[in-house]
């Protein structure tokens, strides 16, 4: 686990990265493929692959992105939801678990986890929908899509849920 302040670090990185395009640890621009396409239900696990980007820079860009639209203090998206981060002391591993609320803000049940980790050139990037209502798990999904995609803006639109045929 980093020291705090490398994490506010790390933090304050991303706003800046957010506001001028990102860039990779290798100088390169960070481009992305994509391992599994999510269709109109949220899956409950998905993958992506940032080239050019090692775990602690793919998560400089997502997590700063997660604690700013959706864990924002003044207009949180999930305010009955708390946000932790682990990040291994080289930086090759990188863990955001999204949890249940407790009392004094600390951490219950984890209910969605965005996990970094380096495969050759590629950090992958897997989603987990562990206990999200499928609402929030897919506007989850939509709003890392986007960002993957190279948009960095913060959106309060929700992407349409279709309704999981009646089991037979």
């Amino acid at each position: 686990m980093r020291p705090v302040g490398i994490t506010i670090a790390l933090m304050l990185a991303a706003v800046w990265l957010a506001g001028c395009g990102w860039r990779s640890s290798s100088g390169g621009t960070a481009t992305v493929a994509t391992d599994e396409s999510v269709g109109a239900l949220p899956a409950p696990r998905s993958r992506m692959a940032i080239a050019s980007a090692k775990p602690v820079d793919a998560y400089v860009m997502l997590g700063g992105r997660v604690k700013t639209c959706w864990f924002n203090p003044s207009d949180p998206l999930f305010p009955e939801h708390v946000y932790r981060a682990d990040v291994s002391p080289d930086g090759s591993k990188v863990k955001i678990t999204i949890h249940e609320a407790q009392k004094l803000g600390r951490a219950g049940k984890t209910t969605y986890a965005i996990d970094f980790h380096q495969e050759g050139a590629y950090t992958v990037v897997t989603t987990e929908n562990r206990g999200m209502m499928p609402e929030q798990a897919a506007k989850m999904q939509y709003d890392i899509d986007r960002w993957k995609r190279g948009e960095v803006n913060c959106s309060k639109e929700m992407p349409k849920v279709a309704a999981q045929p009646a089991a037979q």
